[in-house]
C-alpha cells in the first residue's frame, strides 16, 4: 500500500511538473504582448514575433506566419503540416503540442478514475489492521468456548469419580459422610 501512495504521489507531482512546465512555455516570452487589431499575421516575418498571437500560426515549411482557420479546430494540411506548424511557442510543433496536452488530460482522467475507485473500495472493505482485529477476536471467542466446554466435560467426570468413591454425600448437608460412620 505504501508503494501504491508513493507511486500515487511521484505520478501527481509528474502530472503537475508537466502543466507547469506548459504553462510557463506558453507564457515564457514575458510580459504581455499585445499587437493592434489592423496588424496582419503575414506582418510577422519570424517565428519569435508571430506564435505569442493566438490568432497566428507559423509554418517551417514555408516560414510564413499565416491566420489560424478558427473554423478548424486543427489546421487543415493545405494551411500547414502538423509537424511544421508552430503555434504558442516555437520550439514545439503542434503535433506534440496536441500529443502532449492529450497524454496530460488522459493522465488526469485516468488519475481521478483511480482515486475515485481505490476511495470507494476502500469504504466497502475496512483497512488491514481492523480486519486482523476482528480476526483475531473472533479466535479468541473460539478459543474460550472450548476451553469451557473442556472445563464442563472435566467437571462432570471429576463428580462422577467422587460420586463413586462416596466423596461426594448429599448436597443437602455438609456432614453426611460422618453421619455414616
Amino acid at each position: 500500500m505504501i508503494s501504491f501512495t508513493t507511486g500515487r504521489q511521484t505520478l501527481t507531482t509528474s502530472v503537475l511538473f508537466c502543466a507547469v512546465v506548459l504553462c510557463v512555455s506558453f507564457v515564457s516570452q514575458g510580459g504581455c504582448q499585445t499587437s493592434s487589431p489592423t496588424t496582419a499575421c503575414s506582418a510577422y516575418k519570424t517565428c519569435d514575433t508571430c506564435v505569442p498571437h493566438a490568432k497566428c500560426l507559423w509554418c517551417l515549411t514555408n516560414s510564413t506566419c499565416t491566420d489560424y482557420p478558427v473554423s478548424w479546430l486543427l489546421p487543415p494540411a493545405s494551411v500547414c503540416k502538423l509537424s511544421q506548424a508552430r503555434w504558442g511557442v516555437c520550439w514545439m510543433n503542434f503535433e506534440a503540442l496536441i500529443i502532449a496536452l492529450a497524454v496530460l488530460c488522459g493522465t488526469i482522467l485516468i488519475s481521478t478514475i483511480v482515486c475515485c475507485c481505490c476511495c470507494c473500495c476502500c469504504k466497502k472493505h475496512p483497512s488491514g489492521p481492523e480486519r486482523d482485529v476482528e480476526r483475531f477476536a473472533r479466535k479468541r471467542e473460539e478459543i474460550r468456548q472450548r476451553a469451557e466446554e473442556r472445563k464442563g466435560e472435566r467437571k462432570a467426570r471429576h463428580d462422577e469419580i467422587r460420586r463413586k468413591y462416596g466423596l461426594i454425600g448429599d448436597a443437602d448437608h455438609p456432614y453426611s459422610k460422618f453421619e455414616n460412620e
